[in-house]
């Protein structure tokens, strides 16, 4: 477990947009709705406490979207959180809709976005939503439309930066050419390197990379594989491991584990303070 009060300064930090500082090992709020992402949670206190126990051991960094609930995640940080700290930065996204449990669809029609920015800033408390991400880009509406909006909002002080989720590079620069970008948000993890060449793109541009489901480890953590192995030595998890290795990776790197408990949350955060060797590092990045 952690060995100080606020182990995610062992992370080091980042400046989003070279203005927004955060400890680099952050918290990602999903997983605080009901089933299927969708709904309110099953223990609404449990998930207070691990808001506001995350801020205590050190993590500045909070990611959320309006679809999570939808907008459950989002009220449960307002609750839990406001009137927020000065140096605590909500991340919200919008793009995605939702049906049902488990439902994801795209919708990027700018009075779409526009109209989720307001109900984000009411929910959230927020005059100025510090990073608002576009959650998905949507194929039907030209890209110019849906950052074009974002841009407006940008202009009228609702939102102080702009990033993007589960991106190709193209996209990335097709984006940059409508609206400044500061970070991107894609699928990324130890067992799923799959968003390398967009890491590689976000650090020549010094752009936040946020890695979501950041603890996937797949069959490293197998008895007797590599995780297995080194989390022995270190007296760690292999989800510890995961995280330490992903902040290790690059220094553009912002993980975001969530989880609804308490204990859970802990052990996560611990994940700052552990110390990989060079060759427990390369190790752990060949075995995939």
């Amino acid at each position: 477990m952690a060995t100080s009060t606020q182990p995610a300064k062992a992370s080091g930090s980042y400046r989003i947009g070279g203005d927004l500082r955060v400890d680099r090992l952050g918290y990602g709020a999903m997983q605080l709705t009901g089933p299927g992402v969708w709904g309110d949670p099953k223990d609404p206190a449990e998930a207070i406490r691990v808001l506001r126990r995350a801020y205590e051991l050190g993590v500045t960094f909070i990611d959320t979207a309006d679809s999570y609930g939808p907008f459950v995640s989002e009220l449960l940080i307002r609750e839990a959180l406001h009137p927020y700290a000065d140096d605590l930065v909500i991340a919200t996204k919008a793009g995605l809709t939702r049906s049902g449990p488990d439902d994801w669809r795209p919708v990027g029609r700018p009075e779409y976005l526009r109209q989720q920015c307001e109900l984000s800033l009411r929910h959230l408390g927020l005059d100025c939503i510090p990073l608002y991400q576009l959650h998905r880009v949507d194929a039907k509406v030209p890209l110019a439309d849906q950052l074009g909006e974002l841009a407006l909002l940008r202009q009228e002080g609702k939102i102080r930066h702009i990033g993007l989720s589960q991106v190709s590079v193209e996209q990335i620069e097709a984006a940059r050419e409508i609206v400044p970008i500061v970070s991107v948000q894609n699928l990324y993890n130890l067992a799923d390197r799959g968003a390398e060449d967009v890491l590689a793109h976000c650090e020549r541009h010094d752009l936040a990379f946020i890695p979501w489901f950041p603890i996937a480890t797949g069959n490293l953590a197998r008895p007797g594989g590599p995780l297995d192995a080194i989390s022995t030595g270190h007296g760690a998890t292999p989800a510890q491991l995961a995280l330490a290795w992903l902040l290790r990776r690059s220094p553009v790197m912002l993980p975001i584990p969530g989880t609804s408990s308490v204990a859970h949350l802990e052990e996560n955060v611990a994940a700052a303070e552990v110390e990989l060797t060079d060759d427990e590092f390369e190790a752990l990045a060949k075995a995939t």
